[in-house]
């Protein structure tokens, strides 16, 4: 697979192959919400995609890559969930074998709907156990191809497309807050308001523990943190993949931090006022444009929730803690 950077003609292409297999999702306003910031608040809802996130855009066009032998041998990633989804079910629609390893500390819903999807589970343990080595050595040992959730050419122009989605249904957006791990949504993102033609800020939104973008721009070098502990599994990369990290450096965005208590103040106002159920990490841009000092009044401002996938236990602690 080529490790070339991807354009914005990229997602152009990605939005092509994508039509008719992931859904439109909505964009959804709240006048209570406009009210209380004076601006105009407009909300991607990418927890309402095939398998509850933005990750089936990138893995569907990533499989769709795949030559003959690549389909034979199937392909193998690794993930907490989101990303493990996404390939399991892009993977059964091409009809490639699937072996996801995932942490056996991930939401069992996450593990549930990865095995429903028809993809093999491999577990370990996050704390004592280096998933890159275990991918590495099985997918020798079976020849599969490795596809990961962010180093991926085909990945960030696939994630690109929910932010070109936005930028087409709601032109002359000022501000887009986009939630930020491994980085291959941000610079998805970035692509797609080039390919839009948008004037657009763009504004990545990490957990305040695994701010590893704001560290590797201000470093200019990628900057990892081990085992960053935080809410938002979602976002807990320990650092930017490469090519993401390429494209975001070029296009220096601004980068905010959320807390914990941010995103669970933003997951219930979510849930209260536009009763969106999405998972911590689908808050965090919301809780950037919230907390995170950017003055919105007068602006238009787009949002994009990344994803709803939440264990109900959980999401009832944290909602009513």
């Amino acid at each position: 697979m080529s490790l070339s950077l991807p354009t914005p003609a990229d997602v152009l292409a990605a939005a092509q192959l994508l039509k008719g297999v992931v859904h439109h999702t909505p964009v959804l306003r709240s006048t209570t919400i406009d009210r209380l910031f004076g601006g105009e608040l407009y909300f991607k809802c990418e927890n309402l995609q095939r398998t509850g996130s933005f990750k089936f855009r990138g893995a569907y066009c990533a499989l769709a890559q795949f030559d003959a032998r690549q389909r034979d041998k199937g392909v193998l990633a690794y993930s907490s969930g989101n990303h493990a989804q996404a390939i399991a079910l892009a993977a059964r629609q091409h009809d490639i074998p699937a072996l996801i390893v995932m942490p056996d500390d991930a939401a069992l819903t996450k593990l549930e709907a990865t095995r429903g999807y028809g993809a093999q589970v491999v577990t370990y343990q996050r704390g004592t156990e280096d998933r890159n080595t275990i991918s590495q050595r099985l997918a020798a040992e079976r020849g599969m191809s490795i596809v990961p959730p962010s180093d991926h050419p085909q990945i960030i122009a696939g994630h690109g497309t929910a932010a070109l989605e936005l930028l087409q249904e709601v032109p002359k957006l000022d501000y887009l807050f986009v939630p930020t791990g491994g980085g291959a949504l941000l610079a998805g993102s970035l692509l797609a308001v080039q390919a839009a033609g948008s004037g657009c800020e763009v504004f990545g939104v990490e957990p305040e523990a695994a701010d590893h973008a704001r560290q590797s721009l201000k470093a200019g070098h990628i900057v990892t943190i081990a085992h960053p502990r935080t809410i938002a599994d979602a976002a807990q990369s320990p650092a930017l993949a490469p090519l993401a990290f390429e494209i975001i450096r070029k296009a220096a965005p601004q980068l905010l931090a959320a807390s914990d208590a941010q995103m669970l103040q933003a997951l219930r106002f979510l849930a209260q006022r536009m009763k969106l159920v999405v998972e911590p990490t689908g808050a965090l841009a919301f809780a950037g444009a919230r907390d995170g000092g950017v003055a919105l009044h007068g602006k238009r401002v787009g949002i994009i929730v990344s994803g709803g996938n939440v264990d109900l236990s959980r999401y009832a602690r944290f909602i009513s803690d």
